[in-house]
Formats: C-alpha cells, sequence, structure tokens
C-alpha cells in the first residue's frame, strides 16, 4: 500500500453536512439519514477546494473558454490512472455525463431506434434514452459463478433484432461490476458486426479498488477504439456534480467527426467552475486523497458485509468492484418489491429504490457507502430493528 493510501480521509460531521444546500441533504427532514443519491460527505481535495476559492475570489465566474485545461489534464490522468493513451483533440466537454449520452445517442439514432441497457441499471439510462429518441431494450446482467456480468449473447440477439446501440455502463451502477477487457472485446465485436455503437458511461471509473482491473471501452481492442464512444466526468469520484462538467472521448476518425458535429451550445452548456474544479482534480496533486479515499469506502464496503450479516442475514450484498454504491437484496425479508418506502417511513433511512433500476431491481436497495462508519452502522442498525419488531 502507498503512503497516500494510508492518509485517513474523514467524513465530515452530520451537523456541519446538514448545513450542505445539495439533493442529499435537502430532500428529507433531520430525523432521516440519507444513503440515496451519489454524493458524498467526505471534504474536498485540497487542489480543488484551492482553485475555487482561487476563482471565486478572482470573480472568475464567467463564460467558459474554449479548453480550459480540460483536454491536456484528462488526457495525462488517463494515461496516468488507466494506462490508456488518449488524444486530446479527441476530447469535448459538456455540462454531464446524461448530457453527453443524449447528444451522442441522438447523433446516431434514427428516432424509434433501440438502444440495449443492462439492467438493473442507473435509472436516468431510461429517460436519456427516450429524450434522444431511442427506445430502451432491456437485456439484464446475468449472473455468472456469484458475479454480476453483461449477457453478451443476448446482447447478442438483440442487435441481430435491429436495435442500433448499447448504452454501456462500466463500471456498472449499481451492483459495482467491472467489465472484464474480454467482455468488452466481445461487446465490441458483436455491435461492429451489426453496425451498431457503444456509447460507454465510466463515471465510477476512478473509483475502481486496488487489485482490480478496469479497461476504458475505448481501449478494450481496436474494434472498441472505432465504434465506441466514452463519456466521463470527475464529478462522482470528486463530489463535483452540481458544478457540471464532463468529457466525451473517441478513438477513431469516424466517432470524432461525430462528437465535432455536435451542436456548439453542447459545448458551452460546461460549467467553468466544473472545468476548473475537474483540471485540478485530475492533478497529480490530488492522486493522493483519491487513494486515502478509496481506502475509506474500501473499510465501508466491508463493513457493510459484516454489519448485514450480523443484524440483517436474510440481506443479500455482493462486494462491490467499484463505487461507494451498494446492491442490497432484501426480498427474504419479505418487504414487498420496493422495501426502501418501508425503511424511510419506519426507519427514517434514505435508500435508492430497486425497482426504479428496472424490474430486475424488485426487493432492491441501493446504499450509498460514501459517509462516515458511524452513519452506515446507524442506518443498519435501524433497518434491523424493524425486523425485530
Amino acid at each position: 500500500m502507498t503512503t497516500a493510501a494510508r492518509t485517513a480521509l474523514h467524513a465530515l460531521p452530520l451537523d456541519q453536512l446538514r448545513r450542505r444546500s445539495s439533493t442529499k441533504w435537502r430532500t428529507y427532514p433531520d430525523d432521516v439519514l440519507p444513503l440515496f443519491v451519489a454524493e458524498m460527505d467526505f471534504p474536498l481535495a485540497d487542489a480543488i477546494t484551492a482553485r475555487l476559492h482561487e476563482a471565486v475570489e478572482l470573480g472568475d465566474t464567467g463564460y467558459t473558454p474554449p479548453d480550459p485545461g480540460i483536454r491536456a489534464a484528462f488526457t495525462a490522468y488517463a494515461q496516468r490512472r488507466f494506462g490508456w493513451t488518449v488524444q486530446p483533440e479527441r476530447i469535448r466537454s459538456t455540462c454531464d455525463v446524461m448530457m453527453g449520452v443524449v447528444e451522442i445517442l441522438r447523433a446516431v439514432l434514427d428516432p424509434g431506434d433501440r438502444v440495449i441497457v443492462a439492467p438493473p441499471v442507473y435509472p436516468p439510462f431510461f429517460d436519456c434514452i427516450e429524450e434522444a429518441g431511442g427506445v430502451a431494450e432491456r437485456v439484464p446482467l446475468i449472473d455468472v459463478d456469484g458475479s454480476w456480468a453483461l449477457d453478451l449473447a443476448g446482447i447478442e440477439r438483440a442487435l441481430a433484432g435491429g436495435a442500433r446501440a448499447v448504452l454501456l455502463c462500466n463500471p456498472h451502477n449499481p451492483t459495482g461490476t467491472v467489465h472484464s477487457r474480454a467482455a468488452l472485446a466481445r461487446l465490441a465485436e458483436i455491435a461492429a458486426e451489426h453496425d451498431a455503437v457503444v456509447v460507454s458511461d465510466e463515471i465510477h471509473a476512478p473509483l475502481v479498488q486496488p487489485g482490480v482491473d478496469f479497461t476504458p471501452f475505448l481501449a478494450a481492442s481496436p474494434i472498441a477504439a472505432e465504434i465506441g464512444y466514452v463519456v466521463t466526468s470527475a464529478s462522482k469520484a470528486y463530489n463535483l456534480a452540481g458544478l457540471k462538467c464532463a468529457v466525451m472521448v473517441t478513438a477513431s476518425e469516424r466517432t470524432a467527426a461525430v462528437v465535432r458535429a455536435l451542436p456548439p451550445e453542447v459545448e458551452w452548456r460546461t460549467g467553468l467552475l466544473g472545468a476548473l474544479a475537474a483540471v485540478a482534480a485530475w492533478d497529480p496533486d490530488s492522486d493522493a486523497w483519491l487513494e486515502a479515499l478509496l481506502a475509506a469506502l474500501d473499510d465501508n464496503r466491508r463493513l457493510l458485509g459484516r454489519l448485514l450479516a450480523e443484524h440483517l442475514p436474510e440481506a443479500r450484498y455482493r462486494l462491490p468492484d467499484a463505487g461507494y454504491l451498494a446492491w442490497v437484496d432484501l426480498r427474504d425479508l419479505g418487504w414487498g418489491d420496493d422495501p426502501a418506502r418501508r425503511i424511510l417511513r419506519e426507519a427514517r433511512v434514505a435508500l435508492n429504490r430497486g425497482p426504479t433500476f428496472g424490474d430486475e431491481g424488485r426487493g432492491h436497495v441501493r446504499f450509498n457507502l460514501g459517509c462516515s462508519p458511524e452513519v452506515l452502522t446507524e442506518a443498519v442498525l435501524r433497518i434491523a430493528a424493524l425486523v425485530r419488531r
């Protein structure tokens, strides 16, 4: 373990967190523990805080320039973190990952075209496909020896049946699955055989745990580089969602031409503070903070497993490979298709509702692990008390 990884990162105290004005802390009353929306309770990396302070002190809150340093910063970060060589000229920014997904899909689809998703999956995928004029076609994840995996045979059938694109989540939300290089390369082959494209949401990529191999889709194979698009952001790993900055990355001339042809307004929507914060996040000065975060999240993902085993043994949980979101199966408790409703009402813990991730989410909940061990422990104890009643 590196020296950076041994540096402790602690969540802020609840009284300080409740002063925040973001969704996590303004949706429910103070007696509710909010473990739902993907915001973390940790302080920002020092380099990000310093850069934002400087911008505010200067009144540097105007329009975003054509390149506020994003291309160089992301190119260096991708090489350093993932061994992924990205061409700076094939990076274009926008407001957030879902906006980038919508605009790319809109550019490559005809109205009514089907787009494959792999539920249980991030709920906005369904809305974004509809916004782009497409129709979601569900090919659920499959269980392979106790791990989640893409149903490549099912995806091949859907593409042979006329689906035109795959909207991939890599790492996968909500399961925390990191898809293997072999699976991604095979997905690219299948898509190319049917003249389809793959759009990969890789917002959770910086949060892959040490020892787990992450492959950006565009780096999975030469074919993936030809037919794929990656949309990603510093927002999830560095807690910058409100600042609005994401990047769309391509690796072939054909796909780069699609992104270049997007309306100028797509790039104008990039927030200047978001761009400045992203450059600071991707700087080597923020690497120690990220390593400390990963260590804290590793502790919490393992703590949740111990807490559930002791206090809610009916729950089924698989250790996620990445992220700070935990997918928990509560069907054996007999609390119906949407147990988060009862948990909120009676235990005063807000979790994400499983059915919003697709039919495969019935009886499930999604926990946010980006909090203190004390908050996570209290949340599980509150839920376990419902069983004892």
